[in-house]
């Protein structure tokens, strides 16, 4: 058996580790109980609100605490609190989706090459919590940090700068970098040999080339509201999306497959 020594410094520092993580857990717990026994006590909206607190004190806390080696670890169990955040549907009608970059963030500083976390929180932080400027500088260190090839995760790292580009154009109206982030993604993407990714390079770059000859167009905002659509794995973004691509003139098209299409008609200039 190999014994594991540690300074009184180190075990001083494993211990206080331990402590925050656990009273992390603790008020997850406890959050959780009127939830699970609905039929014992009415959640009230200042009950949403007073929740909405001490998640916002749980994730100042987490922060705080020393990764030890386990930063990948912490970014798994912010994103897991974010599912459970974004999916409770009466707290988020009731007191909204500001937590969303401070969840973003959390993942992000542990782990940034997190790529699937990453552009959900990033769809929240800008789409529902209305804070795009913070989704920017986030979706910014992620792909500061990220290689333009990744194997272990589902979506690619392109779709990063390809969100960062949805951004910029739709919310925050910086046309320039959006035209950035768009070529870095074609460039990203053209790394990839497959079907798919090769025909994204065709259109961010066609994207790129309608916003430096009408910076005023609507097919490429259309275009950045079907890739949040194309990427939603919930009903809310899907709703969102559709109001948008329509308010627009584009049109939704569902596929013989039940799929969902979009389409621009040929007057949208």
């Amino acid at each position: 058996m190999v014994a594991l020594k540690l300074s009184d410094q180190q075990l001083a520092k494993t211990l206080g580790t331990i402590l925050l993580i656990g009273a992390s857990l603790t008020g997850v717990i406890a959050l959780q109980k009127p939830r699970l026994n609905p039929t014992f006590e009415m959640v009230t909206p200042q009950k949403y609100v007073d929740e909405e607190q001490v998640e916002k004190l749980q994730l100042n806390l987490l922060k705080r605490v020393p990764a030890l080696g386990f930063d990948n670890l912490l970014a798994d169990w912010s994103y897991l609190q974010f599912i459970q955040y974004f999916g409770d549907s009466d707290a988020r009608d009731q007191v909204g989706y500001s937590l969303s970059g401070d969840y973003f963030e959390s993942v992000v500083e542990r782990d940034p090459r997190f790529v699937d976390a990453n552009l959900k929180l990033a769809t929240s932080t800008s789409v529902f919590a209305g804070d795009p400027q913070k989704s920017v500088e986030l979706l910014d260190k992620s792909v500061k940090a990220t290689p333009p090839k990744l194997k272990a995760t589902v979506i690619q790292p392109y779709y990063l700068w390809v969100y960062k580009g949805i951004d910029q154009l739709l919310f925050l109206g910086d046309i320039e970098g959006a035209k950035h982030s768009y070529t870095m993604a074609a460039n990203w993407a053209q790394t990839y040999p497959n079907e798919e990714s090769q025909r994204s390079v065709a259109r961010y770059r066609k994207t790129v080339e309608f916003l430096e000859n009408n910076p005023a167009s609507k097919v490429p905002r259309i275009g950045a509201w079907a890739s949040v659509l194309g990427g939603a794995v919930d009903q809310k973004t899907q709703e969102r999306a559709i109001a948008e691509i329509k308010a627009l003139g584009g049109e939704i098209i569902v596929t013989p497959e039940g799929r969902l299409r979009v389409r621009v008609p040929e007057h949208i200039k």
